[in-house]
């Protein structure tokens, strides 16, 4: 162990950004299939928010810091583990606990940082490419030729879609809030980007795709959730993936689905069997890290945070401004 004690972010009670505190905590000891990563920088994401605000307690057996995706160096192995050695530069999928010095991964949850990839891009990777990849192909099955639509098309999900939908051959329409937010989804490689809020998008969407898209990764739902079915090509697959307009859809047509033949599916990831995500981490290390060694996909982040200030970071998130990713910095060292 490099030492015992270290340096984390916890959650002091239920509440505002202002309950992520700085405090000292065991240096975490690695499984048999896990190793043990010092953390150069972690990713926030929502669900760090809602489990900070109490609505996403952290499930039997996890970290109850926060903190979902993290990158760093190997330096500790538990007894089984096989493809990692002391020293490897990873990106990892955490069921917890990435607001900290050091956090444990599973073995099969972690992705090889390219020796080209800055490590704070590399922190903002795991928990984007995860969802999308596993929701657009695994479950949405996107191929080539065929039409993805994203709402929130500027968050980290969305930057993520757009790129790797593009990367993989498919063209791409976008949802945004304003109009810097449609540019900034454009400039990723956006086919269309609709700002929501000065047009209806589904007739907007219906003008750019006349014969309907293909796939839809959506992390509205509620009031959405009618829109885009109508929306929806033949054989469509509508991909859920969080609930931030409401788990309850209203004025919903099942006609649409039987006479188009659609899927409707969703999913979260941190629920998910230790199986289940390792068949992602497969297919997104043969699928998304080459794209990150020849820059096929660059990850977008908008602003960085030390670590002692993550609940302003949680603020940022909270507020929406941002376009991309953030990020905290955790440990430098000499892993810049």
């Amino acid at each position: 162990m490099p030492q015992t004690m270290m340096q984390a972010i916890e959650i002091s009670e239920p509440g505002g950004p202002e309950v992520l505190i700085p405090t000292e905590r065991p240096v975490p000891t690695p499984k048999d299939n896990e190793v043990l990563i010092r953390v150069f920088a972690a990713g926030v994401n929502r669900p760090d928010c809602f489990q900070r605000a109490g609505l996403y307690p952290a499930p039997p057996g996890a970290s109850d810091l926060p903190g979902l995706e993290v990158s760093g160096e190997v330096v500790a192995i538990g007894a089984s583990v096989t493809r990692w050695r002391i020293g490897d530069r990873v990106a990892a999928l955490t069921h917890g606990g990435g607001y900290a010095a050091f956090v444990v991964a599973h073995e099969q949850h972690c992705l090889t940082v390219p020796d080209n990839l800055d490590m704070t891009l590399a922190a903002a990777v795991p928990e984007t490419a995860f969802t999308v990849y596993s929701n657009v192909w695994m479950r949405g099955r996107l191929s080539a030729g065929q039409t993805l639509l994203v709402h929130g098309g500027s968050s980290g999900i969305g930057s993520t879609a757009i790129q790797l939908a593009k990367a993989h051959g498919s063209r791409v329409i976008t949802t945004a809030g304003s109009e810097a937010k449609c540019q900034f989804c454009e400039a990723l490689g956006a086919d269309v980007s609709i700002n929501y809020k000065q047009e209806d998008w589904a007739e907007a969407v219906a003008a750019a795709a006349p014969d309907g898209v293909d796939v839809i990764l959506d992390m509205v739902a509620g009031d959405y959730t009618a829109k885009n079915l109508s929306v929806l090509a033949m054989d469509g697959r509508y991909v859920v993936i969080a609930l931030l307009g409401g788990p309850i859809a209203n004025d919903v047509n099942m006609g649409l689905v039987l006479r188009k033949r659609l899927v409707v599916t969703g999913s979260t990831l941190r629920p998910q069997t230790d199986a289940q995500k390792a068949a992602i981490a497969a297919a997104c290390e043969k699928a998304v890290v080459p794209l990150l060694a020849n820059g096929g996909f660059v990850p977008m982040i908008y602003e960085t945070f030390a670590l002692k200030d993550a609940a302003k970071a949680h603020a940022l998130m909270e507020s929406g401004e941002h376009m991309g990713k953030i990020v905290l910095r955790v440990s430098e060292g000499d892993l810049a």
